[in-house]
């Protein structure tokens, strides 16, 4: 892909600008620049994604889809066999790592994919720290943004969310699995531990923070959980319905969503919960009806991914290649996948069987390319 991207870069010279193209052919380069197609216009974000995608096969199409639990063992292997979009880290991957380390393996791993990839981990503060519990990677692990709020201020907020963003960057992670959008209800909520308050304007407050200084450092942010969790179980360990009239998530639940769309977020995860006011049959992450309002009525136009497809909350539901095809059906663009191999192949599969069209593969992929070349993977 690396001289696929240049390709692309050549044939956007020759219609944009008329220029040599043997100024920006060298093989030599590693990623495709767009200061090298710079002559008299530049392309826009839309022309590179659309040119990129026109010389992708299928395979390589529905790999990029995927966001993929980092395996013990051959993570470059598993890039280089099924043309994956990203790996996302957990802290069984950094507990014995030096921090150099984890540089290392990601720009081995940049260096040898296709399209550079989406480097993701959940650090979101407080009991979610993948790596800032580790202390070779900060002296302490960040705080809850909660507590960092009602034991200090906004500023305080403010730079706990900058020194996130710093932490990730410097060690080449550009997505990172957070802010967290719930609002529960009361503090016996499961998510109430991960929430930064039941009161909707202070989560909204903390959302459109969170999303604007992260992605500020180039860290894309991923909104989490829509369409809310409320006071919802766990969907790790069982199915979740939840039976709030609609009303309810328009006037609370969607606030912190609608701030964090309003900053241009990179992301929203769709819970498995069954909302049963949208769709009383699926999961959320499984719906037609709730990506549909995420895409129409909250104006969403980013990369919409759905939660791991293992959890137990989904898999009473499907088994797991039937939920990647049915998520793909939904309207997701990246499916958080432990089973990738087995996923990928059923949504090739799919499309072969006609249950999927190329074209609706297309839309994900353009988005997923949008955002690497927002983010600057694609420089």
């Amino acid at each position: 892909m690396r001289k696929l991207i240049m390709v692309v870069a050549l044939g956007l010279l020759a219609s944009c600008s008329h220029a040599d193209s043997n100024d920006s052919s060298s093989e030599s380069s590693q990623h495709y620049s767009s200061q090298e197609m710079i002559e008299s216009s530049e392309p826009t974000e839309v022309d590179v994604a659309e040119a990129i995608l026109q010389e992708m096969t299928l395979e390589e199409k529905v790999g990029q889809m995927f966001l993929v639990r980092l395996p013990d063992e051959g993570m470059l292997e598993l890039v280089e066999s099924n043309s994956i979009g990203g790996y996302i880290w957990f802290a069984k991957d950094f507990s014995e790592k030096t921090p150099e380390q984890v540089q290392d393996d990601i720009n081995r791993l940049q260096q040898m994919s296709e399209i550079p990839l989406f480097q993701a981990v959940d650090e979101e503060g407080g009991s979610v720290t993948r790596i800032s519990q580790f202390p070779q990677f900060r002296e302490q692990a960040f705080p809850a943004p909660s507590v960092a709020f009602t034991e200090g201020s906004w500023e305080d907020v403010e730079q706990i969310e900058r020194d996130k963003a710093l932490l990730l960057a410097s060690l080449g992670f550009n997505l990172n699995l957070a802010p967290v959008a719930d609002i529960p209800i009361s503090q016996d909520d499961f998510i109430y531990e991960r929430a930064f308050s039941t009161d909707p304007l202070e989560v909204s407050q903390y959302v459109e923070t969170a999303v604007r200084i992260s992605q500020e450092e180039k860290v894309g942010s991923v909104l989490k959980h829509f369409p809310g969790y409320g006071d919802n179980v766990d969907t790790h360990t069982g199915v979740a319905y939840d039976n709030r009239a609609l009303d309810n998530f328009y006037d609370r639940d969607f606030l912190p969503f609608q701030a964090g769309i309003a900053q241009d977020v990179a992301a929203v995860l769709v819970s498995h919960n069954v909302v049963t006011a949208i769709d009383d049959r699926l999961p959320a992450s499984l719906s037609p009806a709730v990506i549909d309002l995420l895409r129409n009525d909250l104006a969403f136009n980013g990369i919409i991914m759905t939660d791991d497809l293992v959890m137990e909350g989904v898999q009473q539901f499907l088994e797991p290649e039937e939920a990647a095809v049915q998520a793909v059906l939904a309207g997701n663009d990246v499916l958080i996948s432990s089973e990738v191999t087995i996923q990928r192949e059923a949504v090739l599969a799919a499309v072969a069987e006609g249950r999927l069209s190329e074209e609706r593969i297309n839309e994900s992929v353009l988005r997923i390319l949008k955002i690497k070349l927002q983010l600057e993977l694609i420089d």
